[in-house]
């Protein structure tokens, strides 16, 4: 129900989305009729937006696409629909450029599917996803903790969220992703780490040195 567009407000109070995380070229996977793309001018740093759906190919293979080909790569809810999110977000991450961003939304279990899976909200998801639990109701459900180590050294997580800020837990059992604020899901930022910091085991600080006056003036705040 138009999630990009509903993610665009929230996004807009992260400064990260504008400098660093929309920065360059993009690919939408899944855009849909709620492409980024339609919010360009609000993230001053992105350039051009590549559409990827249903007419351009198999999203889980993203045949066709150049490795290490895009600055930053979203998806807003076609993961689900996949029948290997492993080997989706794999790829996703294959055709990002070393140092970009992977910013991806799935559902979350309980808020959406709300204890029914099949979902009987929309019949083509494959799977139910949760942050964590050590059990679920749902036969699909898919951990993102577990599922997010198996994209290897190359992955730097930056962040896993339920996005339940306008969530009503009040509310009896409704689809709230079809009233204008519900976004009812989980948003995860993935950086895709530079060959160097493979090596190193982390994302260390950069070469060389300060002088004092640079120290004195990153440390000291006159009043």
């Amino acid at each position: 129900m138009r999630e990009t567009s509903k993610s665009i407000l929230r996004r807009l109070h992260d400064v990260r989305f504008a400098v660093r995380y929309f920065v360059g070229e993009g690919m939408d996977i899944g855009s849909g009729n709620d492409p980024l793309a339609l919010y360009r001018e609000l993230f001053p740093a992105m350039r051009n937006v590549r559409h990827w759906d249903l007419g351009d190919g198999d999203a889980q293979m993203m045949a066709g696409v150049a490795d290490n080909s895009f600055d930053f790569v979203h998806s807003s809810h076609c993961l689900e629909h996949l029948k290997d999110p492993a080997m989706a977000l794999a790829n996703w991450l294959r055709i990002l450029k070393p140092g970009g961003h992977l910013v991806v939304m799935v559902p979350d279990e309980d808020l959406y599917e709300q204890g029914r899976f099949p979902s009987n909200r929309n019949f083509d998801h494959k799977y139910s996803f949760t942050i964590y639990k050590p059990r679920s109701w749902s036969l699909g459900s898919v951990n993102l903790f577990t599922l997010l180590q198996t994209l290897g050294p190359a992955a730097q997580v930056l962040r896993v969220e339920l996005l339940d800020a306008t969530y009503r837990y009040s509310l009896p059992p409704l689809d709230q992703t079809r009233t204008p604020i519900g976004e009812c899901a989980i948003e995860f930022v993935i950086r895709k780490r530079l060959p160097e910091e493979i090596v190193a085991a982390g994302r260390l600080p950069a070469s060389g040195q300060l002088t004092d006056g640079d120290v004195y003036a990153l440390t000291h705040t006159d009043l």
